[in-house]
């Protein structure tokens, strides 16, 4: 009996202790675990963002109402943190759609550089006249009517009546009569009439002839083209007033534009090769005579000029020429350079963008300082290094997905999120361009509004053959019209990406693609119109739903919504953001 119940006692004891053991400590470890979840889940809600099912631009760091629409804000998905401002992610199939490319920055040695610059040919100025009359008088008669016409030394260019010249002209008369007994006289009769610029021949002819005549001819004391006329027939004339500037055209000069930073690699004597569209299989060698001292402090330019020989008239003033001047800085190993289509230029910056993640397609804008061009390639002083990995295919296209996520970008150096993202380009700056540029950006626009509304009607055929038109239309567009920078360099990164995205949509016939396309050339086109106009007003719309609910503009000629990206299964879906008179 003892016995058994000192083993039942056992028992008992090592029951409870092995109960406390597996039941005890397993509800503290579980409390310990609670304890830790639930500090887990207060970190997550305190970085948790919310956001709008349909207005995705919409952060705000806690749960309400979306200030757009009204419906209440959902979580935003999580991974979307831990990006900069500078910086954006792309889906692997946006970057396929928009064909983007990189490179890796090169550096090192580089034999000899050259330096491409941009100018007009302009008349030697130190060849040039103004052919001017010596006398007072009205003009009778013109002989030369038009800018432009050639003139020789001794032509005949007006008659003029000169009540002047006739008085004179009688009193040489009076003074032949008296040449014997008053030589003194009679000589300084002739040296007035020299001096309105009377030859010998014409004053022996007044002389013979015993009479005063009244219309008197003016003889061009230069030779060259006319290129201005600066009277007219009737016209009361005083001493020395102009007729006509002349310009001696056997040599011209051609002036380019130097940037700043190029002036270190420009100096007198050296050689520069210039070539013009006029004559695209020639080129003609000259020397640089002149680099202007002065900067201008509106363009930061100086003016670099070389005289060209012309006397077969191949050089006509106003023409557009470009000058390359070759060996103008060796490269040293810390020299960075990139190619022309990774920069984008905004007048007052350069920007690129920069793969930051060598597994993922996330990109940073980054500011660079540019040094001298070499062909189809900037040296980078500032702002890179070697190994960097650069967009150089379809930088617009990262720069306008930057925008609609309200990342900094080209137009927007805050980089805030805003709730309207177009917003930014209200404060893209009109150009002033040509009316007649204008007009060739018309027609690129009327190419677009034919794959919109095509699209809108879900045609997948038309959007085909007017994107090739608008291919045309954009080569079409005359480069000369724009010459001058900032109008030239934003319009040469636009004409990229235009035909890059109208190429895209002409060669398929999936209306879906199409559509995918036209969101980058949507964004481009947009970009183009508020910097030049095209001189009627257009609407800028938006739908938050396109892309998988990235959002995408578009324009139209209408105040109505007509969705180009959804056709009939959500006609109606968008909004006016914003109005390009």
């Amino acid at each position: 009996m003892k016995k058994n119940i000192i083993y039942i006692g056992v028992a008992l004891i090592v029951g409870l202790l092995g109960g406390y053991l597996l039941f005890g400590g397993d509800a503290s470890d579980r409390a310990a675990n609670s304890k830790d979840n639930h500090d887990h889940t207060e970190e997550i809600a305190s970085n948790q963002m919310w956001t709008c099912s349909m207005h995705p631009q919409i952060m705000q760091p806690e749960p309400g109402d979306c200030p757009l629409c009204g419906m209440d804000l959902i979580p935003a998905e999580t991974g979307a943190d831990g990006l900069s401002a500078n910086e954006i992610k792309m889906t692997e199939n946006a970057m396929a759609l928009a064909n983007i490319q990189t490179s890796v920055v090169g550096q090192g040695q580089m034999g000899k550089n050259s330096l491409k610059l941009s100018g007009k040919i302009k008349a030697n100025e130190e060849t040039n006249a103004v052919q001017v009359t010596y006398f007072a008088g009205r003009i009778e008669k013109l002989y030369v009517n038009s800018t432009g016409e050639r003139v020789g030394i001794g032509q005949r260019l007006a008659t003029i009546y000169s009540p002047e010249l006739v008085a004179a002209q009688q009193e040489l008369l009076t003074a032949s009569s008296l040449k014997e007994s008053q030589p003194e006289l009679y000589k300084a009769v002739r040296n007035k009439l020299k001096l309105w610029k009377l030859s010998e021949n014409q004053i022996n002819a007044i002389e013979a002839a015993g009479k005063v005549q009244e219309n008197f001819p003016v003889f061009a004391t230069v030779s060259g083209t006319v290129t201005e006329k600066m009277v007219e027939e009737g016209d009361y004339l005083k001493l020395g007033q102009p007729l006509f500037k002349i310009a001696n055209l056997n040599t011209v000069w051609a002036e380019f534009d130097a940037y700043e930073n190029q002036l270190s690699s420009l100096k007198k004597g050296q050689n520069i090769k210039v070539t013009t569209n006029a004559y695209r299989n020639e080129v003609f060698d000259a020397n640089v005579t002149f680099v202007d001292p002065l900067l201008n402090s509106a363009t930061r330019t100086v003016v670099v000029r070389a005289v060209l020989k012309n006397k077969n008239d191949l050089f006509k003033p106003g023409m557009f020429v470009e000058g390359i001047i070759e060996g103008t800085q060796t490269r040293t190993e810390n020299t960075v350079s990139v190619p022309a289509t990774a920069v984008m230029w905004t007048g007052e910056r350069s920007l690129v963008y920069v793969k930051t993640n060598p597994n993922e397609a996330i990109f940073e804008m980054r500011e660079v300082l540019l040094g001298d061009t070499n062909g189809d390639t900037y040296t980078i002083l500032k702002g890179l290094e070697n190994g960097d990995v650069v967009v150089t295919n379809g930088t617009f296209t990262v720069d306008a997905a930057a925008q609609l996520q309200g990342k900094k970008s080209m137009m927007n150096t805050e980089g805030k999120l805003e709730i309207n993202p177009i917003n930014h380009l209200a404060d893209i700056k009109r150009l002033v361009v040509p009316s007649k540029f204008q007009v060739q950006l018309k027609a690129i626009f009327d190419d677009y509004m034919v794959i919109e509304k095509a699209l809108v009607q879900d045609n997948a055929e038309i959007p085909q053959k007017a994107a090739s038109a608008m291919l045309k239309s954009i080569q079409n567009v005359d480069m000369k019209l724009i010459n001058e920078d900032p109008a030239h360099s934003r319009w040469m990164l636009l004409d990229e990406e235009l035909q890059e995205s109208a190429t895209a949509i002409s060669n398929t016939s999936d209306i879906k693609m199409q559509r995918n396309h036209f969101i980058s050339l949507s964004a481009h086109l947009i970009n183009a119109v508020k910097t030049f106009g095209i001189s009627r007003k257009v609407f800028v719309d938006y739908c938050p739903m396109v892309n998988n609910d990235v959002g995408a503009y578009w324009l139209s000629t209408e105040e109505e919504i007509l969705n180009p990206y959804f056709g009939a299964s959500m006609l109606r879906c968008g909004e006016v953001t914003d109005e390009i008179n």
